[in-house]
């Protein structure tokens, strides 16, 4: 009787003890399947992913100057937001740079990316950059006159009228067409310097 009496306690003990044995079990595995995880997530850091969070089709942006004229329009396909370096990424994008000071500047693409800064746009893809002439020049002037230009990659400044690339490119004007690798086009001081492999064919001028 007396062993049956101390089994009984030792089994009355065991119930009354294994909810709390059986919390403790559960919280240790959720601690240990936890810990797993966070490691996982050191061994991928979030700087590797590049992932969306947020996108617009139909997409517009404008920007006006301080008298309320606008100064960049920005249009394209689809625009999708990254969170991990504040960068948009664009599918047909296309930059309209219509600063009084400067040439209207003109820029689309297949694919284009604006920096986190929002100081440079990336064009990708099939580029068409057209330069117009300014109206204050004199008629029949080739100089600042209209330009096409087209290659396969142009970053832009729009702020400071700037697009460069040292991508194979081709100018058109009237003039003639030009063919070379790498451009700088500055806007605002309305030069362009063609860096290398500058070969061409120009129209001969009209006897005046």
């Amino acid at each position: 009787m007396h062993l049956m009496r101390r089994a009984r306690v030792v089994f009355d003990r065991w119930t009354a003890w294994s909810p709390v044995l059986l919390l403790g079990a559960l919280a240790g595995l959720t601690f240990w399947l936890d810990a797993q995880v966070q490691s996982i997530d050191t061994a991928r850091p979030g700087d590797a992913r590049h992932d969306p969070d947020i996108f617009i089709t139909n997409f517009r942006a404008v920007s006006f100057d301080a008298s309320g004229r606008v100064k960049q329009s920005l249009t394209a396909q689809r625009a999708q937001h990254h969170p991990d370096d504040e960068s948009v990424e664009f599918v047909s994008p296309q930059l309209i740079l219509t600063d009084p000071t400067r040439p209207k500047l003109t820029v689309r693409s297949d694919a284009g990316t604006l920096s986190g800064d929002r100081e440079t746009m990336l064009f990708r893809g099939h580029v068409h950059a057209v330069r117009e002439t300014l109206p204050d020049q004199p008629a029949g002037s080739d100089a600042n006159g209209p330009l096409t230009l087209t290659t396969d990659v142009l970053r832009v400044l729009p702020n400071k009228g700037v697009a460069e690339t040292d991508r194979p490119v081709t100018i058109e004007e009237p003039r003639g067409i030009i063919h070379g690798v790498g451009i700088v086009l500055d806007n605002q001081m309305r030069t362009m310097k063609v860096k290398s492999g500058v070969r061409g064919s120009f129209q001969p001028e009209s006897p005046k």
